[in-house]
This record gives structure tokens, C-alpha cells and sequence, in this order.
């Protein structure tokens, strides 16, 4: 059962890549391809057939290699690093990247666990399953904005990012790659040929690092405590109890309701449901970019995401992280504004009751709420509980409900010893 939340990542990843590979000789439209419209990803244009463990080998030599990046310093696993559950190695708001590796990223890094699931991203998506008229709205895609429509999608980005890798190009990629100390191993297993193409030589990189981040045991162990308790190996403690019931309690923590904890047709929960929302996070004045008072990242509208740029009821959504090791993360939100787990939560407590807590004030001594959003969009925020208390009202939680919640979360984090260990189940 220790993979059972991800029964449709590696297997589902190389059915596609089996079928693309059966299209090879086929005219290019014949190929599937992950949207409508899109180049060919998985069509088999190699010529060897790849295997998985080759895959996989290949890009984590990608992954941890920085000299695929401009500065020389910085490589995937610089801002995923695998001792922080691929999430960023310390407490900086944002990352920083660039030709110097000295620019600064514009939002948080997000972890690459637990990400085998996302779907594709649909602004009408439903996961009720025969029953279409469930729309959710918009869900899905990679990165906080969904912009990325899959892994090797999301691997892409950052190479090519002035913020981050910054290659000016995928030529300059593809230079890096011949000149790399494992560059010889690209021919081993995708076949000759495929080091002089550029196009050919990205492909096979995105690949490998596609297949690598499908490692369950890196990638998506399900090794919680949480884990334990969901398979009956492991008990609780009262405390963890109560929090999993304030986090359940829709009139209480509500954080069930887009960070799903139960089962569903036999996987186990992810801690999202891909889904997007506006939740008002103050404005981070340290990050240099929002220097200028004109510049708000609006998220699902943009500036990153270009596409969605008129759906105005859009702006300020971002999509729902897993809270899978949220207890080991020291950046929270899409602009990193918040360094402790504790202080989400009460920022989920108290941003309407306490706004002075959060927000600064303006000139004239107001509390400048939601400052981080344009009062245009302002309609957008979530005003579901526990956001829907109003001044001099009862928080929906309490100091006591916060500390069983931050118990509970602490349940997520993956490497719990007993819950891996094969213990008799809990009766």
C-alpha cells in the first residue's frame, strides 16, 4: 500500500511514453500529445528506445548538475533541494538566480513532491467522476500560476529563466549538455544522433528529468506519520486526533475542503485539490520586485501567465500547494510573506478579525487590507471560514484549535519511522 497515492504517476507516465514511442515512422500528427495543438513531446523521434531506470539515471545527473546554468552555481536542486523535500534549502522568501546568481526569483519555491497527480490545468475541472456538472473552476497545471502543463514543461522554464538558470537560449543549452561530464551517456540511451540536435538533446533531457521526479521513493514515498495511521500501523496522539478534526471541521479549520485528508477510490490524499484561490496574503515589501508600487502578481492573470490575462476574476488566485511536509517548510505563500507554519495559521485566524496584525497602515492611519491586490479584484478573496469571521467576532480558531492543527500537520512530514517499518496495525 506505500504507493497507493500514486498509482497513476510512473505507471500512467510511462504508458504515455510507450504509446508515443509505438508512433515512431508515423506521420508527426498521428502522435498523441498532451493538449490539443502541442509538438509531439512523446513521440518516439530517437533512435533507441529508452528504459526507465536509464531515464531516471540520467536525470538525476540533470538535476543535481549547476553547470547547466549561466552562473555555473546553480542547478535544479539548488532551489529543490532533497534534504527539504525538494523544496527550497533555507528561509529566504525567494530564490536567486541569474547570470551573476545574484537576481531575485519573484515568488516562492514551490516542493516537487507529490506532484505525480496534478492534472492538466482546465479552468472548468471536475474530479467527481460521472458527473460532469461538479466544476470546481480552475485547477491544475504546474508552478503557483499552472502555466506549466507538465513536468518536463516545468523543467523548461527555469533553464531559460533571466531569474534563474538563464540560458539565453536552448542552443546555450544544449552547448552545456555536449560539454557535460555525462554528456556520452545521452547516446547510450536514447540512440546516436542525438547529441548534435538541439532540439533532440533538449527533448531527451526534459524526458529524463520528467521520469527522474516519477521516482515514488524520492518523489512520493508516503512515509507520514499520517501514513502509518491511514494504513492502521501507527496511532495518533489525542493531540494529532484533534487537530485532523479542526482541520476536517468546516466550520472550523475548513482545511479540508481544498487540502483533501481522506482516502478517495483507493489512493491516498494528496493535501490538495490542485485548485486555485485569491486568499489576500500581505504584500511582501522585502522582495525587490515589488519595489515598484505598480508591479502586483496577480497569479492565474499574470504577469508570468499570459494567457488568462482578461479573465479578471482570476487575479490573485494561486493554486493550492500539498501540505505534505509542510512542517519542515520555512516559506509559506506564493510570495513567501509568512516564515512560520504557526503564523498561517493564524493569518487564516485572524486576517479579517485582526487586520492590523497583517497589513500595514496607510498615511491617513488605515489599515491597508489586502494590500498585495488591486481593490478591482478584491472580490476575488476567499471569504470561506475560517475567513469569514468580521471585527469583534469569534476566531474560528483559537490558540488551542492552532496548536492541535500545527500536531496534526506535524504528521505530514515524510520518514516517520514506524510508518514504513511494517508495524502490526491498531486496532
Amino acid at each position: 500500500m506505500r504507493q497507493l497515492g500514486g498509482r497513476y504517476a510512473a505507471a500512467g507516465l510511462w504508458a504515455t511514453l510507450l504509446l508515443g514511442f509505438a508512433t515512431a515512422g508515423r506521420p508527426a500528427a498521428t502522435a498523441t500529445t498532451a493538449t490539443a495543438g502541442a509538438a509531439p513531446f512523446y513521440a518516439n523521434r530517437f533512435t533507441k528506445l529508452p528504459t526507465a531506470r536509464a531515464l531516471t539515471s540520467l536525470g538525476r545527473k540533470l538535476f543535481f548538475d549547476p553547470g547547466l546554468s549561466a552562473s555555473g552555481v546553480l542547478s535544479c536542486a539548488s532551489c529543490h533541494d532533497p534534504a527539504s523535500h525538494f523544496g527550497p534549502p533555507n528561509g529566504r522568501s525567494v530564490q536567486r538566480g541569474g547570470v551573476q546568481g545574484a537576481s531575485e526569483g519573484l515568488r516562492a519555491v514551490p516542493s516537487l513532491m507529490y506532484s505525480q497527480n496534478i492534472p492538466v490545468f482546465s479552468e472548468h475541472y471536475s474530479d467527481d467522476e460521472g458527473d460532469d456538472s461538479v466544476d470546481q473552476g480552475p485547477a491544475g497545471g504546474r508552478t503557483w500560476d499552472g502555466r506549466a502543463e507538465s513536468a518536463h514543461d516545468q523543467a523548461r522554464e527555469p533553464l531559460l529563466s533571466a531569474l534563474e538558470m538563464a540560458n539565453p537560449n536552448e542552443h546555450a543549452i544544449a552547448v552545456k549538455l555536449r560539454h557535460a561530464p555525462y554528456a556520452a551517456e545521452f547516446e547510450t540511451v536514447f540512440g546516436e544522433g542525438v547529441l548534435p540536435d538541439d532540439a533532440q538533446l533538449l527533448r531527451a533531457a526534459l524526458l529524463s528529468l520528467e521520469t527522474f521526479q516519477q521516482d515514488p521513493a524520492l518523489f512520493y514515498p508516503y512515509t507520514s506519520k499520517y501514513d502509518g495511521w491511514l494504513r492502521r500501523q501507527v496511532a495518533l496522539t489525542p493531540q494529532e486526533l484533534r487537530g485532523l478534526a479542526v482541520f476536517n471541521d468546516p466550520a472550523k479549520g475548513n482545511c479540508a475542503q481544498c487540502h483533501p485528508s481522506a482516502i478517495k477510490e483507493g489512493a491516498f490524499p494528496q493535501f490538495t485539490d490542485y485548485g486555485y484561490v485569491a486568499l489576500g496574503v500581505p504584500r511582501n515589501r522585502a522582495l525587490a520586485a515589488n519595489a515598484d508600487p505598480q508591479y502586483f502578481d496577480l497569479g492565474l492573470c499574470g504577469p508570468l501567465r499570459t494567457d488568462l490575462a482578461d479573465r479578471k476574476q482570476y487575479c490573485g488566485m494561486f493554486r493550492t500547494p500539498s501540505l505534505r511536509n509542510v512542517a519542515t517548510r520555512r516559506v509559506f505563500f506564493h510570495n513567501g510573506a509568512v516564515h512560520r507554519l504557526v503564523d498561517v495559521l493564524r493569518f487564516y485566524a485572524e486576517r479579517d478579525l485582526r487586520p492590523e496584525r497583517w497589513y500595514p497602515r496607510g498615511p491617513d492611519g488605515r489599515v491597508w487590507i489586502f494590500d498585495d491586490l488591486p481593490a478591482a479584484y478584491r472580490a476575488n478573496i476567499d471569504h470561506e471560514p475560517p475567513l469569514d469571521r468580521r471585527p469583534g467576532e469569534a476566531p474560528a480558531l483559537d490558540a488551542a484549535d492552532i496548536a492541535d492543527l500545527l500536531a496534526f500537520l506535524g504528521t505530514l512530514t515524510d520518514g516517520y519511522g514506524a510508518a514504513s517499518a511494517g508495524l502490526s496495525p491498531v486496532n
